[in-house]
Parts: C-alpha cells; structure tokens; sequence
C-alpha cells in the first residue's frame, strides 16, 4: 500500500511503474471540494468534506457532465466532478520538488484532468509534480445572472480552490508548495492568465504557462452575461425575470437539460453557424457575501493587476486556425459564407464595437488581405485557416503578452514540431482540408507533453518523436523549476526574454530557433487596422512592429 495523509483523511495510491518513466506514485480522484450539488449548484466551490478510514485513490473521480464538441457526443460525468489526481515521482525527496498544475483546454464545455489524454509520463521523469484537476464546465461552471445566487465564474473558482487544496497538502507528496506552476491550453491557458490577474489567487502559484489562448482572446469573455441567461431560461420555458425565480428555475433544472445548448443572443452569431464559446468567464458584480474572481475591465487588469513577479511562459502553433475547422458544423456553408460576405471576416470586437459603416470596411479588408481575390474550397482552406487563426489565438496572445511583458519576465514560443505526435488535427479530419496536410493545429503540442494514451501510439517507433518530445517536455519542466525554460545551453541554445520593445521569441521545431517579432507581417497588418478603428485595444509601446530586433 502507498499511503498519503491529507487534511481531509488517509489517501491510499498506487506506485506504478513503466517504460517510459520509470516509477512513480499515482493518487487519483481526490476530492478538493465538496460535490456542488443541489443549492451549491452555481455557488463558489465549498471545502472538501474529510472522510474516516482509508480513502482509495486508484480510480478517477468523475469528470463534469459535458458535451463534446468536436466529437458531437454527450460525455458520460457529474456534477460531482472536482475532484484531482497527483503524480510524483518521489514521495520524500531530498529537495521538495516543483510543482506543475493542469488546467485543460476544451472551450469552457468539455474536457478534463483525466490521464486518457493528461497523463504524467513524459513530464515527472524531469522531477516534477503532476497535478490534473476537473472543474465545472459550460452552464454548471460559467452561467451568470449577476446575482448574489449566480454571479458566475465557478468554473474558475474550481480552480482556484484545487490551487488552494494544493497548498495545503501537496508537500506530502513531495511537492514544494512555495514553488508552483499552472499551466493550461486553450480555455485551459484563458483560465491561466486571468488567475494572474484575479485577486484571489495571489500567492497560490508563481509561474505560468499559457499554450494557445489568453484572456484577451475574445472567446474567453463573455458579453452581457445576464441577457444570454435569461435567454437560456426562456429557452427551457422559464419567461420569468425575477431573480429569486430564475435561480430557483436553474436550480432545479436535470443537468441533462442544460448541457449542449448553444443559444445564440445575437445575429452574428446565429449566421457564422458554428460551436460558439458561450459560458465563459465574465466580470462579475460585487457582493457583500461573495467573493469575486474577477472585475472590472481586461486590458485595465493587464495595466494594474498582474501579481508582482509571476513569470510567464506563453505562445501557439504554427496553424491555429484548425480549432476553426474543428468546431464548424458545416464546411460548405463556412466556405460559402467567406467566399461571398466581407462581414464573415470581421471579428468579434469590431462586430461589437464599430459602426455598420465600418464593419463592412473592416470586413472588406481583412478578406482582401488573407484571400487575396482567391477562391477558397473545401480542399484548401489554408488561406482561411490563416485569418481563422489570428482571430481565434494570435490577436489576442499578440496584444496579452506586450502588456504582460511591461512588469513581468516573460518567454514567448512559436510552435513547429512535426511528428506521429501531430495528433488532435488527424484525429478531428480537419487534415484534408488543407493543401499541405503536414500542419501543426491547435492542441498539437500537447501530444509532447502528455502521453494522451487513449490514442494507443508507441512513440519507440520513431526516434524523432521521442527526441522532440524530450526537448518540448524539458523545456516546460525547466521553466516550472527555475524560472528559465534554457538555465544553461545543453539546448543548444538560449531562450530570450520577451519583452515589448524586442519581441524575442523561441521557434520550437527540430531544432529550437531564436527569433524575434512573430508573424511580424501580420501583426503589422492588424496594429493598423486597430489604430484606425478600435485604437483604445492596442498596447501603445514605440510601434514596436517596425523597430528593428535587439540582440
């Protein structure tokens, strides 16, 4: 037996051991809050509740009942579901041992901590601690009112609450709590970088890093929360507008009837016809009883409220775009529409914040830009691809890490690998929509991260793989460790700090390429196109495109 006291009472693991890391101990499904069931639906996560006797952590907790998007498939889960697993290598170092924090990606709706996908092989042979947690997703975790009863971000407060259970118990697992790193892809990295900001997570971590998405990713907030939940409840035959009423109505509603509901509140969204990102994290109304996550306005919370001294680890893939591609529900018509309305191409903040006039502008040159009078088809959506990309990632990682980067270290990525570890682009079909089916798509780099053995691939088929993966995962454990992804040039070479006025950044692909300003072009084009029309969303620092890198 391996045997582990928490707070809440006696853990018993398992030490397993394989060919690709060795051994390890494995403690999985550990509650860190209460179930939030019946009036804590909706409600920030409450302690964990202790237990007698010996508890078993060999099996996975369940995770929050969900729809999958990309699979179109209702998950089998719970609302019982945050619960967490903690790998170590070493349950009594010499040295307690960093710490490493997952918080999955899947558009606020599906996903979770388990090891299917997240996995600890690859990353605790570096001496680290794993730790993968479920919070709650879509409806249970972001619906807001803005009430008292339902102020929203519960997901996020799941989180914050695994990050706090960490504090308390992780050295008993040979963890060192005072060194702490959340890391996230996705909606996974949104979560991150508004952890950084959030008023209640200060002193729970202090690196981060942030794979494919930021806060300032449009996706990633949500716009008049409490219009979109009274259309929800109207939707499942509440047409009450009365607080206490609607809360009592959500309450009470199966949890079966308030997952795959996409209800869309505006025009816009309703035309684009694809899986939209609707519950999400907001800016919540104060009350005297709640603690909020997060207030107030984003580009003002990157200018003021950074925690002092989180370092940061943050960048994306060569072709984001794919994430596009995954969620769309029907290609012909996603080619239909980009072939023949300029509007297709004006992305959410000008959709919002521009006049009709200027939408249409805005449109007409954004489609000028990426399609160059081109014709698009369903087997070449590569031009597409590369507009769907930079509204969906690159925009908004461009505008987060120059305002980051002001008061706080920062090391920035690109990338490039390419391997059988390509693994989620294949997987969703979206490879034969591309003229050059060798891409590196959103969620690519996790297969250098995670074992993901729910895809059933031996990497010691091909040593190119395993090399990638070595570099990729010590580069990420580097950096949790010591706050440099490169302490010294066994790499072959060094990783830059990122900051405004150079834009240095690592191209990580067979091998690992210093480079400063990416997608220098592009950035340019779209600083322009914001000056002009929405100037208020650019972080002003000497026209940093146009100045010349400092090596």
């Amino acid at each position: 037996m391996v045997q582990v006291k928490v707070t809440e009472g006696i853990l018993d693991g398992e030490k397993i051991t394989n060919e690709i890391c060795g051994t390890y101990y494995s403690f999985k499904g550990i509650p860190y809050a209460s179930p939030p069931v019946g009036n804590l639906r909706f409600k920030a996560p409450q302690p964990p509740i202790p237990w007698d006797g010996i508890r078993s952590a060999k099996e996975l907790g369940d995770i929050c009942y969900q729809f999958n998007f990309l699979k179109r498939v209702r998950e089998k889960g719970s609302e019982d579901c945050l619960y967490l697993n903690v790998y170590t290598p070493n349950l009594k170092p010499a040295e307690p041992l960093p710490v490493m924090i997952w918080i999955h990606g899947g558009a606020f709706c599906c996903g979770s901590g388990d090891d299917s996908i997240y996995g600890p092989d690859y990353l605790i042979r570096h001496g680290v601690v794993l730790v993968t947690i479920n919070y709650r997703l879509e409806i249970l975790g972001f619906l807001c009112l803005d009430t008292e009863d339902i102020p929203g971000n519960a997901g996020v407060k799941d989180q914050v609450a695994a990050m706090k259970w960490v504090q308390k118990n992780i050295c008993n697992f040979g963890g060192d709590p005072k060194n702490v790193t959340i890391f996230g892809q996705s909606a996974g990295a949104a979560c991150v970088t508004y952890h950084c900001v959030s008023p209640i997570t200060k002193g729970l971590f202090k690196r981060a890093i942030a794979q494919s998405g930021c806060m300032l990713n449009s996706w990633a907030q949500t716009y008049r929360p409490r219009e979109r939940a009274i259309a929800l409840a109207k939707h499942l035959g509440c047409n009450s507008q009365d607080d206490n009423e609607l809360y009592e109505f959500f309450k009470s509603q199966p949890v079966e009837s308030i997952a795959e509901i996409q209800l869309p509140t505006m025009m816009r969204e309703k035309d684009l016809d694809k899986y939209e990102t609707q519950f999400t994290v907001v800016s919540e109304k104060t009350f005297p009883n709640v603690e909020a996550f997060f207030t107030g306005d984003v580009i003002e919370a990157l200018k003021s409220d950074i925690h002092e001294g989180v370092e940061l680890l943050l960048g994306y893939n060569e072709d984001e775009g794919t994430v596009n591609v995954m969620a769309a529900r029907d290609i012909d018509k996603m080619v239909h529409l980009a072939n023949n309305y300029n509007e297709y191409f004006v992305s959410r903040p000008f959709s919002l914040y521009c006049s009709v006039h200027d939408q249409m502008e805005i449109g007409g040159i954004v489609k000028d830009y990426y399609l160059q009078n081109r014709h698009i088809t369903v087997k070449n959506l590569n031009a597409l691809s590369q507009y769907f990309a930079c509204d969906a990632v690159k925009l908004g990682v461009w505008h987060f890490v120059k305002l980051f980067a002001v008061k706080n270290k920062v090391f920035m990525y690109k990338f490039g690998c390419k391997s059988e570890r390509n693994l989620f682009s294949k997987i969703c079909g979206v490879t034969t929509f591309y003229r050059n089916s060798s891409i590196v798509g959103h969620c690519d780099e996790i297969g250098y991260i995670f074992p993901m053995k729910a895809i059933s691939q031996k990497i010691n088929t091909s040593p190119d793989a395993l090399k990638l993966i070595n570099t990729v995962s010590k580069l990420w454990t580097n950096f949790a460790t010591f706050g440099n992804p490169t302490p010294d040039t066994t790499r072959g070479t060094t990783w830059r700090r990122f900051r405004p006025d150079n834009q240095h950044y690592l191209y990580i692909s067979h091998i690992l390429i210093r480079r400063s300003i990416p997608d220098k072009e592009e950035q340019l084009f779209w600083e322009d196109l914001y000056k002009k029309y929405l100037p208020q969303y650019l972080h002003q620092v000497q026209d940093p495109v146009h100045l010349v890198a400092k090596y």
